[in-house]
Parts: structure tokens; sequence; C-alpha cells
């Protein structure tokens, strides 16, 4: 009997980081690998692809952490500077 694979759409899928990681917020799933019950997921800075990442992909479904797809950031903060 085959066992159903945990998270079979995880490789290629991309995520938005909820707060910085490691200077970035967009990530796509570069590789995946399962230890037992835990599946891991490599994750990618899509801007910089020096930054590589191993999460549990069950941190992937917390939507305090990620959210599905590249989510534009919203508005930047600027300063202004008074002449």
């Amino acid at each position: 009997m085959t066992r159903k694979q945990k998270f079979p759409h995880l490789l290629g899928s991309k995520w938005t980081a909820c707060h910085t990681t490691e200077g970035w917020r967009h990530f796509q799933v570069a590789n995946r690998k399962q230890e037992g019950d835990w599946v891991f997921a490599e994750i990618v800075a899509s801007c910089d692809p020096s930054v590589r990442l191993w999460v549990n992909a069950k941190q992937l479904n917390n939507r305090d952490l990620w959210q599905a797809g590249w989510q534009p950031l919203g508005p930047r903060e600027t300063t202004e500077v008074s002449p």
C-alpha cells in the first residue's frame, strides 16, 4: 500500500514572509525532503539565490508567518526631510 505524500505541490510554490527573513520577504521552494513524518522545504529568496533556508513545511501553513504566493508588500514608509 502506498502512502499519500504530504505537501505534494510544495516544490516550486511561492511564499511571502510576514516579517523580513534574512533581509527578504519573497521566497520560492527549491527543494523538499521528508525525514520520517516530517517534511522540510528549502526556500530561496527570489531576489538573492544565495539566501537559502530549510523550514518545516507545516510552518508555511501558519498565516502569522507566511502567506501563499508573492503578495504585494504595501506602501513603503518614507521619512520626510525638512529643508
